[in-house]
């Protein structure tokens, strides 16, 4: 019986990172897609002469220039946005608890509408300050939750609050703009990819390099205590020491993120929800849901930037998509009683 179960669960393992695989196989398709396709397409060839150095007249300035650094941040930034909304997910024990909803994203993009109307702040500075203001709402948030104990649901309803007092403070900035900073400021809200560089690549692919491993070796405990803080203190998982790790360690992932190329709505939401149907509780969550972040961005781009007719920002498509979902989530949290 005992050698059963065992088979079984190795089983599951496997068509579990076997999905995984086939996420990977999907992100590099889509990124080497977005790489060939524009106003002027370039074949396989002519991407792997660009990417070895070589020079191409035409293709090394447009796939070099122009279309890698926004494949790249869109790769980057997908796997930030879907590894740490699933993070707060499993930690919080709740599918509607992504940066998204309880007002991380929100104080990034808070701080960073206001560097950018306000201040008048450049590229650089907007993003430094989008992180230092994502950082510091989350801080608030998990202060102002730790009443009494640590408790999920309380951190939810805290964040919610705080979300919808920085949607107001982004609206009463967008109210007294000029005229030649609301464009501006109201792309950066909505999420682009556009005037992608790789100076702006750089941070988030450190950050998501670095955290990435981290909060996937940090899987097995966020499992634990995905289950409650009494069994994960039973099978040895320092609660305290481990939520606070992995909290900051999303945060940042998500700030840094958000000032790559600003909040585009509802991919950290929707990942993990996503991750989980494809692949299963088997696998590796937080990588997968980091690779399906990274699918939705490429897709998201790609398809706005290439066959609506118009050129829009990755973030239409991504917020079209998630609102829907959301419903869904909703609807399906209604019947079953409470959200998973």
């Amino acid at each position: 019986m005992t050698s059963t179960l065992r088979l079984q669960r190795q089983h599951r393992r496997r068509a579990a990172w076997l999905r995984v695989a086939i996420l990977l196989v999907l992100v590099l398709v889509v990124a080497a897609v977005s790489l060939m396709v524009g106003r002027t397409f370039y074949g396989p060839s002519t991407i792997i002469q660009v990417a070895l150095g070589e020079h191409v007249p035409g293709a090394s300035y447009t796939v070099g220039l122009l279309r890698g650094p926004r494949v790249a941040l869109a790769l980057c930034a997908g796997m930030a946005f879907g590894a740490a909304g699933s993070v707060f997910q499993l930690l919080l024990r709740n599918q509607l608890a992504s940066p998204d909803i309880i007002g991380i994203s929100s104080g990034a993009s808070a701080v960073g509408v206001f560097a950018i109307i306000v201040f008048r702040w450049g590229q650089t500075s907007v993003s430094l300050a989008a992180v230092a203001g994502g950082i510091a709402t989350a801080v608030l948030i998990y202060l102002l939750s730790l009443r009494d104990g640590f408790r999920g649901t309380r951190l939810i309803l805290v964040g919610i609050g705080i979300s919808s007092i920085l949607h107001a403070v982004v609206t009463w900035t967008l109210s007294i703009a000029d005229a030649w900073d609301l464009p501006t400021a109201t792309r950066w809200l909505t999420g682009s990819l556009n005037d992608s560089t790789w100076e702006r690549v750089v941070p988030v692919a450190i950050v998501v390099l670095v955290l990435l491993p981290l909060l996937s070796v940090a899987n097995h405990q966020l499992s634990a205590l995905r289950l409650g803080e009494d069994i994960a203190r039973i099978v040895g998982v320092p609660t305290t020491v481990t939520r606070v790790v992995i909290i900051i360690a999303a945060v940042v992932l998500i700030a840094v993120a958000t000032a790559s190329c600003g909040p585009l709505a509802f991919v950290a939401f929707m990942s993990g929800p996503i991750a989980i149907r494809w692949a299963g509780s088997s696998a590796n969550l937080v990588l997968s849901s980091a690779l399906v972040g990274a699918l939705l961005v490429l897709l998201a781009d790609l398809v706005a930037q290439n066959f609506l007719g118009v050129r829009y920002p990755a973030g239409v498509i991504t917020g079209t998509l998630g609102a829907p979902f959301l419903l869904y989530l909703l609807v399906r949290s209604h019947r079953s009683g409470g959200a998973s």
